[in-house]
């Protein structure tokens, strides 16, 4: 019980002056709940970064090289600035982009490659692996919670709106992302406004504002773990809720499985469930791109 307080308490903000007064029977609090104005929804899933608990659970990625198709772009930012990426541009001219966003490892070998896999399973797709670090990679946890925390929000929208522009003012597009970047594909989704057709999250912190979500132009699949003790069942349950309310459309798959589990390098890796969710992904992605085949 020590352990989920802690943890909860770093999720929210603030506790209620009355609750804090009852010492005997502390007050019980969920892990979906609001925080304070101000702090979104990637930020809350930050601050977990501070949980040994969460650090813990993952393990350091396993040297690995990719050498296979694609190249790193950059291209101009909302904030003046500019951004790089990893791209994989279709075989045929086309206005589809996937935009995958990495976990909070950093824009690694492993997200290219998995970049990699989508543009084999989605032709006429271009693939833009976005770098949320600004060319910072992690190789151990505490590196990498460390940049996770160090995200700003108005950098990160930054450079996903200078992702939107560089796809054009006719793209489609859609977004799929892991941990940090599940809760990351949401946010893309509901910054591409019309452009938007499709969302993939893995085990993300959703968007708590459903004033938000009515924004969205597109349905979403969340794909989670029912153990999983930060996007826990509460959470899932939550934002389908506030999908509800947003009058928005959510497939929400649920595994017998942890945090994390499609992730080969992590200790609780599910080969079974892993090739599950990304069939789903994929006859999703391939629905809503509308590709043939």
């Amino acid at each position: 019980m020590k352990k989920l307080w802690t943890l909860c308490a770093a999720l929210l903000s603030v506790v209620s002056v009355a609750s804090a007064q009852v010492s005997t029977s502390p007050p019980k609090m969920s892990c979906c709940a609001r925080p304070t104005a101000g702090a979104n929804a990637t930020e809350v899933f930050a601050m977990l970064a501070t949980n040994e608990d969460f650090s813990g659970g993952h393990d350091a990625p396993l040297p690995y090289t990719y050498e296979g198709q694609g190249e790193m772009i950059e291209f101009k930012t909302t904030d003046g600035q500019s951004a790089k990426a990893f791209e994989i541009k279709s075989n045929v001219r086309s206005d589809k982009y996937l935009f995958v966003i990495h976990e909070w490892w950093g824009l690694n070998d492993y997200i290219k490659k998995e970049a990699a896999t989508y543009a084999n399973e989605l032709k006429g797709v271009n693939i833009i692996a976005l770098d949320l670090y600004d060319g910072q990679v992690a190789s151990t946890p505490d590196e990498a919670g460390k940049l996770m925390q160090g995200v700003k929000t108005e950098r990160a929208e930054a450079i996903i709106k200078g992702a939107l522009l560089y796809a054009g003012p006719n793209a489609k597009v859609s977004s799929i992302g892991w941990c940090f970047g599940g809760g990351w594909s949401l946010q893309t989704a509901l910054l591409a406004g019309p452009k938007a057709v499709g969302c993939v999250m893995y085990y993300g912190m959703p968007e708590k504002e459903v004033a938000k979500l009515k924004t969205l132009n597109t349905d979403v699949l969340g794909i989670f773990a029912s153990q999983d003790k930060w996007i826990n069942p509460e959470v899932v349950a939550q934002f389908q809720k506030d999908m509800a309310a947003a009058k928005k459309k959510v497939t929400i798959k649920s595994y017998d499985a942890d945090h994390a589990f499609a992730n080969p390098s992590n200790p609780k890796y599910s080969q079974k469930y892993s090739a599950d969710a990304h069939a789903a992904a994929l006859e999703y992605l391939r629905k809503n791109f509308k590709l043939k085949g």
